[in-house]
């Protein structure tokens, strides 16, 4: 009915009454306009909306309601309580003193709302009150009783305390209107045990384990998340005398029963894996330890022939570069640490064991699989090209949450420790674990093997930290891999075949002095294979070599600070389209330049500090200026070094275009020519361009100081790496476990197709994006993202449970298994579900044998097989036909109404209702008597 689709509202307030403070709360259902249900047309005398409700038929028995709703079928009352919760009108003269007040104010106001004050301990639910309207008036009473007396268990009791209650004076009594509810409750679900059992651990090693392996949440409740199941049987239609129900036999059969219907009650927070998995990570947040403190202080000792070697650490630099052996296998290497554990614990204490470990490195590390020995060119093959990223929607989440792309080694590692965390020896494992990481990261820096895993380029700032750390750490690889392969490639680029880009001149040039080249070449080639190998190192002599700034001497240098026309270019990349140089007209030429210098989030911050606290004053602003400045120098050194004779105007042409303007002017013989000059913004005196125009030498990108240094960039990583808490750790993976439990959530729900679980990964997906983007969000409102992640599965869990019970993958009829599918889904979201053909339907037979199977196995009784094989066929027979196919019902609701006149016949007829339900716990009688004021 209307009561249970319409929305109900309530208003409150306090009172003082007789220095007694009282709550005043008016319920009332928010009316439709167009809402006729149960109204007359305006009649002179009509009875008040409440007492019409009293009789209204459509609105019995309502899901979720006021009990005085359910009660009196009311529509809008108000309730008068004790403020204070432990306060309670227990005294009868309190009692009456309120009835009457209350009674006073009805009649003086004329307000045709019911009016109820509560009475005795609020845990009892007992209310009395009144209703007037014009020359009727209704008294609402009650009966609330521990123990039911006997003859009110049936109906026919029930119909003699409502007929005495009425006392009508008319001899045939108008009959009496009947609606009836039994509840019975299943908790015993038998053969339907909860499909779902925990993971074995021990099976984790060899890959698939309980729906479980590395890199994968598991999912699911480990209890079944539906407790138990109400089926409500409603006779709601019923006149005196049709049925008969009292203390020696009884026509109500609930598959008889015209109306069904359903409600599930659910298990409180259900022990889910997911739900399980995510808090015990977090609660890795709140640890303390350091990985030291953890693992015992040996973990990050140098073996002790390292640290002897430090006497001989000159003679290291000065020795020629040791030949990397590419047949060591990573995986070799990196027990590195568990031997250090080893010396100073027993084997057995290793918090993670060996084939643990190593299944763990190998999802992490596939490349360090290839144990052959030319492993090592397949290997950084595969590692350094990963296929470009899937362009869809659950991929990109990684950007709102600021994780990691879902298939990056950082996000993996993030499962790793979640799992190793819940699994395999908690907060020691992942100590574990994460020290065996670090050396991983160690070895491939030293050994040149790109970490795979990912993306090519610099640090991704819309991820995590730790996962900008490690892309950092992959660039210093690139970049010393690069280097210490000594640019073969490159060396042969610039031989002197090398500038047959420039035609004529530099050919003549390069037969002029053919023994300087090959020395450049030389000792570019032999200092590129040195061990620890820095730019900044080359002298002056020899960049003038390189640059071949002796032949300048027979050229001539001009004057000013234009370049000597006469310098071989060296370092370009390609020519720039069909741009020529300005003044010796050759094509200008793009030169190779170093890379920008990578730069994760927290160098960003740290240099916009520094660069902040130079402050605005002119001093300041220059020194901010030449900082910021190094790269646009190493740029302005390689166009001078590959376009020998160039001027500030041509690098801007190439550099900053915009910064060039050109006009179109008539010159003295009337033809129109294209005059080009610098903006404004360059000419302005002492403009940082010039200044660094001026200053810049003609030297090629190889041999300038380098913009980035690799080496101390890694090692300041490794070293962020090894200090950080396995706290920390859990900090910075935390999104990216969240970020993979919401793909979870959603791969599940993709199978189930439930509405409302749709729009709650929605509201989770915008609030964690809100929260996860800024650094160090609060624990409680990652809390409230866990929690949210919780529900969902819950939810999920309990569409599966009983999906499993009304054998909805089972039904081989396509129509029936549609409506079982919508039954199902009613069940999650509403509180009470109708069953389409009551006992008779699809889903009312699948709950009738749920119940009958419930029923035989309580009526076994668990004693031996000898006794109960004992006794005569016929006395089994008669044992196990009287088990009936339902239990007792838990509640028995019975609504009785009827019209008549009262107090007197020729009183006006009125209508009268009784309510009583009846548990195991308590006996409870409503009634509402009608009488008239006028004629009495």
């Amino acid at each position: 009915g209307v009561y249970t689709t319409g929305a109900w509202e309530e208003k409150s307030d306090e009172i003082s009454f007789a220095d007694f403070r009282f709550s005043i709360t008016h319920h009332y259902l928010v009316q439709e306009p167009s809402d006729k249900d149960g109204k007359e047309e305006l009649v002179e005398d009509a009875l008040p909306l409440p007492m019409q409700d009293l009789l209204c038929m459509n609105n019995d028995f309502p899901p979720r309601a006021h009990c005085l709703v359910r009660w009196y079928g009311l529509r809008e009352f108000v309730v008068i309580a004790p403020a204070a919760h432990n306060d309670a009108v227990l005294s009868e003269s309190k009692c009456n003193l309120l009835l009457s007040s209350i009674s006073i104010a009805l009649g003086n106001t004329g307000c045709q709302v019911p009016l109820f004050v509560q009475i005795h301990h609020k845990w009892r639910r007992m209310y009395v009150g009144e209703c007037q309207g014009p020359g009727v008036r209704t008294d609402f009473e009650m009966v609330h009783l521990r123990k039911v007396p006997n003859q009110y268990t049936h109906l026919s009791g029930l119909l003699d305390i409502f007929k005495s209650k009425i006392g009508c004076p008319l001899t045939p009594l108008p009959p009496v209107s009947m609606a009836i509810r039994l509840t019975y409750v299943l908790q015993d679900w038998q053969q339907y045990f909860w499909p779902q059992q925990p993971p074995d651990i021990d099976a984790l090693v060899g890959g698939e384990v309980g729906g479980l392996e590395f890199g994968k949440l598991p999912f699911g409740a480990c209890e079944d998340p539906i407790s138990e199941l109400h089926l409500a049987t409603t006779w709601p239609h019923l006149t005196e005398g049709i049925i008969v129900d009292n203390d020696v036999y009884s026509d109500l059969d609930p598959i008889q029963a015209p109306q069904w219907s359903v409600r599930v009650r659910k298990a409180d927070n259900p022990q889910c894996l997911l739900g399980d998995f995510l808090t015990e990570f977090f609660k890795l947040c709140r640890r303390k330890e350091s990985t030291d403190e953890i693992l015992g202080r040996s973990a990050f000792e140098e073996e002790g022939k390292e640290v002897a070697d430090i006497t001989h650490a000159l003679s290291k630099l000065t020795e020629p570069a040791p030949v990397p052996i590419h047949k060591l296998s990573v995986t070799n290497m990196v027990h590195s640490a568990k031997k250090k554990i080893r010396k100073h614990r027993g084997v057995d204490e290793s918090p993670l064991n060996n084939e643990v470990l190593n299944t763990i490195l190998l999802f992490l590390f596939p490349d360090a699989a290839d144990k052959l020995a030319d492993g090592f060119e397949s290997r950084t093959s595969t590692s350094a090209g990963n296929n470009p990223p899937p362009e869809n929607e659950d991929y990109n989440l990684f950007s709102q949450f600021k994780s990691a792309p879902s298939d990056s080694l950082t996000y993996k590692l993030a499962l790793c420790l979640c799992m190793i965390n819940f699994y395999h020896g908690g907060v020691k494992g992942v100590a574990h674990l994460w020290q065996e990481f670090v050396l991983e990261m160690r070895y491939r820096w030293e050994n040149n093997y790109l970490i795979p895993g990912l993306a090519n380029g610099p640090p991704d700032l819309r991820c995590c930290l730790l996962h900008q750390k490690l892309q950092m750490l992959n660039c210093c690889i690139e970049r010393k891999k690069a280097r210490d392969e000594g640019k073969r490639a490159s060396v042969s680029d610039r031989s002197p075949g090398g500038t047959s880009g420039d035609a004529g001149k530099g050919a003549d040039r390069s037969g002029d002095n053919p023994d300087k080249e090959k020395e450049a070449g030389k000792s570019w080639e032999s200092w590129s294979d040195s061990e620890e190998e820095f730019f900044e190192c080359l002298s002056d002599t020899e960049d003038l070599k390189g640059n071949g700034q002796e032949n300048g001497k027979r050229g001539g240098a001009k004057e000013g600070n234009k370049e000597p026309v006469n310098l071989k270019p060296e370092g370009r990349l390609h020519p720039h389209g069909k741009l020529m140089l300005l003044h010796p007209g050759e094509p200008l030429y793009i030169p190779i330049t170093q890379e920008p210098a990578p730069m994760t989030e927290d160098l960003l911050e740290e240099q916009s500090e520094v660069l902040a606290k130079l402050g605005t004053s002119a001093e300041g602003a220059h020194l901010r200026a030449r900082m910021q400045s190094a790269c646009l120098l190493s740029d302005m050194e390689s166009f001078k070094a590959a376009n020998p004779g160039c001027c500030l105007e041509d690098f801007v042409r190439w550099y900053s275009p915009r910064d060039y303007i050109e006009e179109e002017v008539v010159d003295e013989k009337g033809n129109i020519v294209i005059k080009g000059e610098l903006s404004a913004r360059m000419k302005i005196p002492s403009n940082m361009w010039v200044e660094a125009w001026e200053t810049a030498k003609p030297v090629p990108a190889r041999r300038q100081k380098r913009l980035f240094d690799d080496t101390r960039e890694a090692e300041k990583v490794l070293h962020y790496l090894a200090v950080q808490k396995p706290a920390d750790l859990a900090r910075h993976l935390l999104p990216c476990i969240i970020h993979a439990a919401v793909l979870k959530v959603k791969e599940e729900e993709a199978l189930e197709d439930i509405s409302s679980v749709k729009k709650i990964i929605k509201q989770i997906i915008s609030h964690s994006s809100k929260v996860l983007r800024f650094p160090n969000p609060e624990d409680k409102k990652l809390e409230e993202i866990i929690a949210q992640i919780m529900s969902v599965e819950a939810i999920i869990a309990r569409a599966r449970s009983l999906k499993a019970k009304f054998g909805v993958e089972k039904c081989e009829n396509e129509e029936e298994k549609e409506d079982l599918q919508r039954f199902v889904n009613c069940l999650l979201e509403q509180p009470e579900v109708s069953v389409i053909g009551a006992g008779r339907g699809p889903a009312g037979s699948i709950i009738h044998k749920l119940f009958v199977n419930a029923q035989r196995v309580s009526a076994v009784p668990p004693l031996d097989e000898e006794l109960r094989r004992s006794g005569s066929s016929e006395e089994r027979r008669l044992n196990t036909g009287a088990v009936s196919d339902f239990p007792p019902p838990t509640g028995r609701e019975v609504i009785l109404r009827t019209t008549v006149p009262r107090p007197a016949p020729y009183s006006k007829p009125l209508p009268q209702r009784m309510y009583s339900v009846l548990t195991k716990e308590d006996f409870r009688l409503a009634g509402a008597f009608s009488a008239d004021t006028t004629f009495f």
